[in-house]
């Protein structure tokens, strides 16, 4: 199978992308209804109806619902009987990236971190992020791709914890955290939390958590239950949509964790604005390409 057509892997990274911005996912629809419908406060009530018209406007006219387009992240799951090639796909996820900004059209927000040149394409020097992982006993090419805004990523926290710490620590500083970032990612979105692993395994576990589908709960019991307790926590603090006040502070919390040294217990926070955009594509060997979330 050394003769797959990698154009087809370049051409999904770029519908992705589109699709992404423009197509918010059926999970996130649903959790912003149960939302508006928890909302008691007249005010609140009247952001999640801006936030309901926007996606209206989008769906009718094709295009995007927030004009921050973000930073590309590409998490690739490679089957274990998929014909690959990481070089092809590395390459064509970048100029897929890159297709997606220059043809749609829209605003490139990547920038030279000490220039700040704008070379226009969302891709650069470690632009698009690219994340892998393998699949036992599968035959596609899994892509998950989401837009990361400047708004939520900024509020981004880490923290190295002792054992000694506990649970109320950690806890702690997850609520601090996302009542310290204010109205900046405008919530409510989804917070992603890694726990364990190393100082940048857990960022990365942070930011898988936020591509969960919304309320999805971790399997870990334990997990699950912390989960819980913190959207409580941060619901009741009154933050509300868009940081103006209200009963609903979030859509949800999601945990990712891993294994982590026995002297240790890295925490990490990042957050996804209220139009939590992703977007899937499953393509097999054949060349068909299954587009969802």
């Amino acid at each position: 199978m050394n003769d797959f057509d990698y154009e087809i892997v370049e051409e999904a990274a770029k519908q992705l992308y589109i699709r992404a911005l423009c197509d918010l996912p059926p999970d996130v629809r649903t959790a912003l209804k149960k939302a508006y419908d928890r909302e008691t406060q007249p005010a609140a009530r009247a952001v999640f109806e801006a936030m309901f018209k926007t996606i209206e406007i989008a769906d009718k006219e094709k295009t995007l619902i927030c004009q921050d387009t973000g930073l590309p992240i590409y998490k690739v799951k490679i089957g274990s009987k998929f014909p690959w090639n990481g070089y092809q796909i590395k390459t064509r996820l970048y100029e897929g990236a890159k297709r997606a900004t220059v043809e749609f059209p829209f605003r490139s927000s990547s920038t030279h971190p000490i220039t700040r040149e704008n070379p226009q394409t969302s891709v650069g020097p470690g632009l698009p992020v690219i994340y892998y992982d393998f699949a036992e006993d599968s035959d596609c090419l899994d892509i998950l791709m989401a837009p990361k805004g400047s708004g939520s990523e900024n509020m981004s926290k880490m923290q190295m914890f002792y054992p000694a710490h506990g649970v109320k620590a950690v806890k702690k500083f997850i609520l601090d955290t996302v009542v310290e970032s204010g109205a900046n990612p405008c919530p409510p979105g989804v917070i992603g939390v890694g726990i364990g692993g190393t100082a940048d395994l857990v960022m990365k576990l942070a930011k898988d958590a936020i591509l969960r589908p919304v309320g999805r709960r971790n399997p870990d019991p334990y997990l699950a239950e912390m989960e819980a307790d913190l959207e409580d926590a941060i619901n009741a603090t009154g933050r509300g949509p868009m940081g103006l006040g209200g009963d609903v502070s979030t859509l949800a919390v999601h945990i990712e964790s891993a294994y982590t040294h026995i002297t240790q217990n890295p925490v990490a926070v990042n957050t996804q604005c209220w139009p939590a955009r992703r977007s899937r594509a499953v393509i097999r060997p054949d060349g068909s390409v299954e587009y969802g979330y």
